[in-house]
């Protein structure tokens, strides 16, 4: 099951020509799942893996940069004769904030739920679950937890013919669950092994719940938008260095972290080189750019560039890129 985080906008509160404002498009298997939604994210969409027909849209906070493309999106699906339904999440004020949008921008004819969120609430998806967690910004904030359930252990077939059992369909029913002329599968099967975790902070300051959710996580991407020199700033506006950022996944040693949401004022090597002081396995995505996330004994996250992704994936794709991944920490 192929799971992988394509980065649709790595801007701060202002676009650049290089760089859109915030939106990541997690890609689970057939599941698109949208995470924020900036000024024109369906236009980074498009020029790109194209304006998929997403799953569910969730929203870290009410800032406009974060939500401010949602009206133009939900209508462009409206004009294409979407007729599945749609989910959008986020903090208490999600309804009230779209409805009065949408009165503006105009009805949609698809289904659309507005489900607002409190801390505690686990979302339970096929094979995976969706958790929000409050974050320390201005006004309410989540971070999400994307965490898959445990996988069933490696069968050990010389177990079970050392037990009986006959290669073949006896194999697979133990490995379902049966037992099979007294051999259960927890005497043929390995330990549990975990699935694979992905936090997304939003806007935050370094906080401690952040942390906690975060521990032993695949990937963190976390917010910097700011250099050391202006940790004041970055605690009076509700924001994190990028040092900072680093510390939380060093605090919760986590495998790779991602850095987003880069202020215009300081050149992104500058943030790269503060994080990488504090933790190593650090990259700073650009737009377009995909980190892949294998199962943990098939590797490590890795930065796939836009530019290295498969000569066969054309940009109305909608798959995942399995372009040439170096390793993550090696990459600039």
């Amino acid at each position: 099951m192929d799971l992988s985080v394509f980065f649709a906008g790595t801007a701060g509160s202002i676009p650049t020509p290089r760089r859109g404002l915030p939106a990541l498009l997690v890609r689970r298997g057939g599941d698109r799942i949208l995470f924020d939604c900036g000024e024109g994210t369906q236009r980074q969409l498009v020029g790109s893996v194209g304006l998929t027909d997403l799953s569910e849209i969730f929203v870290t906070h009410f800032h406009a940069d974060h939500w401010l493309g949602l009206p133009g999106l939900l209508k462009t699906f409206d004009l294409r004769g979407r007729d599945r339904p749609l989910t959008v999440h986020g903090p208490p004020g999600l309804r009230e904030l779209l409805g009065l949008a949408l009165r503006l921008a105009g009805p949609v004819k698809y289904e659309l739920a507005l489900i607002e969120l409190e801390p505690g609430d686990v979302l339970d998806r096929d094979g995976y679950r969706i958790a929000p967690v409050a974050v320390a910004h201005r006004g309410r904030a989540f971070a999400y937890v994307v965490f898959e359930d445990e996988r069933p252990g490696v069968f050990d077939p010389a177990a079970a013919e050392r037990l009986g059992l006959a290669p073949g369909p006896e194999f697979g029913r133990v490995q379902r669950g049966e037992t099979i002329r007294g051999v259960s599968p927890e005497q043929v099967m390995g330990a549990p092994r975990a699935g694979r975790k992905l936090v997304i902070s939003g806007d935050t300051t370094p906080c401690e719940t952040l942390a906690i959710a975060a521990h032993g996580a695949d990937v963190l991407i976390h917010e910097a938008t700011f250099a050391d020199e202006e940790t004041e700033r970055a605690a009076e506006t509700g924001h994190s260095t990028a040092a900072q950022a680093a510390g939380v996944a060093a605090a919760a040693q986590v495998t790779l972290l991602a850095l987003t949401h880069f202020s215009t004022r300081y050149p992104v090597g500058r943030l790269r080189e503060e994080a990488r002081a504090v933790f190593t396995r650090t990259v700073l995505p650009r737009d377009f750019d995909t980190i892949e996330i294998p199962f943990v004994e098939r590797g490590q996250p890795a930065l796939v560039r836009w530019e290295d992704r498969p000569a066969t994936e054309h940009a109305s794709a909608t798959g995942t890129a399995a372009g040439s991944a170096d390793p993550a920490a090696t990459l600039p």
